[in-house]
């Protein structure tokens, strides 16, 4: 019942010269707390992002210079490796023009003891040519003297 009693009475809030002290209190404490509380927080919040965005800066700058690292070593290892190619089809051309110019020696050579063993096989036939004409003639004699049983006289070209 005490509550009804209460809640019977309007409670008129009527403007009065207590407002204004209130108002000037509020000001006061709103320019009190950004003195004493939220300059200094307000300051401490922009050293740490100046901290942060120098050291982010700083990684950036150190990432790209990394990069820029990486991509000069891969151009000289291209460069490296192209360099390298170019030596190795020099020694291979050399190795090339070397065989060649041994299998040009061996050829050479193979066709000159091709000419060599023709030209002496053309001789040999020759002189074996020479020898069955002279050794068939005397084999004809002798074969005509067997058969015929009596000697027979050398005709020309025969003996």
């Amino acid at each position: 019942m005490l509550l009804l009693g209460f809640a019977g009475s309007p409670i008129q809030l009527v403007p009065d010269g207590t407002l204004l002290l209130h108002l000037v209190l509020i000001i006061a404490m709103v320019a009190v707390l950004n003195v004493t509380l939220l300059r200094p927080i307000n300051r401490i919040l922009e050293e740490r992002e100046q901290r942060t965005k120098g050291r982010l800066s700083e990684a950036q700058a150190t990432l790209a210079a990394a990069h820029e690292r990486l991509r000069e070593y891969e151009r000289r290892l291209r460069d490296a490796r192209a360099e390298g190619y170019t030596l190795m089809e020099g020694e291979r051309a050399v190795r090339d023009e070397e065989r060649r110019r041994k299998l040009a020696e061996v050829k050479a050579e193979i066709a000159q003891v091709l000419s060599d063993e023709k030209q002496r096989l053309s001789i040999e036939g020759e002189e074996a040519k020479r020898e069955l004409a002279a050794g068939a003639g005397t084999a004809a004699l002798a074969i005509g003297r067997q058969i015929l049983r009596r000697p027979i006289t050398g005709q020309p070209g025969i003996r």
